[in-house]
């Protein structure tokens, strides 16, 4: 599949289902227009230890390339506990090809592609979106390029799926999600099943990521679905 998505990386914990994500894309060969808020850089440094410099990306400060060093080696013990992997095997329902290409944007960009309508996608996820960013997407206060690309993307009625991570939810939080869902936003919390009877984290991982990649019309291999282990009974 040859996609062109949005896909944003905010302050909320659940870095491991963005870089995943990441890689589940690249891997169906999709086009990714990326960027990060300062708080996602953050996270992405406390939960996977990944430096991430905002005014000089590229792909291999996520691992997303395959460039080795003794840190590297190290990151690559992490991303596994955390349930990330360069393995791109067994991802797609469909024959894989060339590998999609990342386009950075830094968050304070409000001159970049992804900020207009005119410029077509297939689609944004935010993963994780943070309490902060889903607040500015409901009310309108758009302050960076993630609020402005998320209002592109309902002002164009085209797919925006969002992945909060937080618990307990507040009334305020409720509230938010409800509005956001009103104005047809996809509420897809970081909330994995577990009737595949995982065994990793990785598995937790990849039963979200395919269910995002579900949203967005992109085939995987990623769980197993339900049903599709047992015989079904022909009446």
């Amino acid at each position: 599949m040859k996609g062109n998505f949005v896909v944003a990386i905010t302050g909320a914990s659940g870095a491991a289902y963005a870089v995943r994500l990441l890689e589940v894309l690249s891997a169906a060969g999709c086009d990714v227009h990326l960027t990060i808020s300062a708080a996602g850089r953050d996270v992405l440094r406390q939960e996977l230890d990944l430096s991430v410099d905002l005014e000089n990306f590229s792909p291999a400060m996520l691992m997303l390339d395959t460039g080795e060093s003794p840190k590297d080696r190290r990151l690559q013990a992490i991303r596994s506990l955390a349930g990330i992997s360069s393995d791109s095997s067994n991802v797609l329902a469909v024959g894989g090809g060339e590998p999609g290409t990342f386009h950075y944007h830094h968050y304070r960009d409000l001159g970049a592609p992804i900020s207009s309508g005119s410029f077509p996608t297939d689609g944004m996820v935010i993963c994780p979106c943070s309490g902060g960013t889903l607040s500015a997407i409901v009310h309108g206060t758009s302050a960076n390029l993630i609020h402005r690309a998320a209002e592109v993307h309902l002002k164009e009625r085209r797919k925006l799926v969002v992945v909060p991570r937080e618990t307990p939810l507040s009334p305020v939080g409720l509230d938010n999600l409800r509005r956001a869902l009103d104005a047809g936003v996809v509420i897809l919390p970081a909330m994995p099943g577990f009737y595949h009877q995982p065994k990793s984290i990785r598995d937790l991982v990849d039963f979200i990521v395919a269910r995002i990649c579900d949203q967005l019309g992109v085939p995987n291999n990623l769980i197993e679905r339900w049903g599709a282990a047992g015989e079904s009974e022909v009446i």
